[in-house]
């Protein structure tokens, strides 16, 4: 089977946690140094995140993964600003 992939929601994805981290006036670097996270390669909108990893950075964040996902997937692409 081929791999399927949805383009809009990969980068609607890494909108959001380029989002989460710039509110917090963090760098990728620090993300990555406190979570072992590449959210550089996340932040493109290439790459496809698993729930695992998505956990990993709403606790950092401290939002639920609900949270994170609201709005995401919406044909507006709409959802909360952080």
């Amino acid at each position: 089977m081929a791999e399927r992939r949805n383009d809009r929601v990969l980068e609607q994805v890494a909108e959001r946690i380029r989002e989460l981290r710039k509110v917090r006036k963090l760098t990728q670097a620090a993300v990555f140094e406190d979570t072992g996270v590449d959210v550089g390669r996340i932040e493109v909108g290439r790459t496809n995140v698993t729930i695992t990893t998505l956990t990993i950075l709403c606790d950092y964040f401290e939002i639920s993964l609900a949270e994170f996902f609201n709005g995401i997937g919406d044909k507006s692409g709409g959802g909360p600003k952080w």
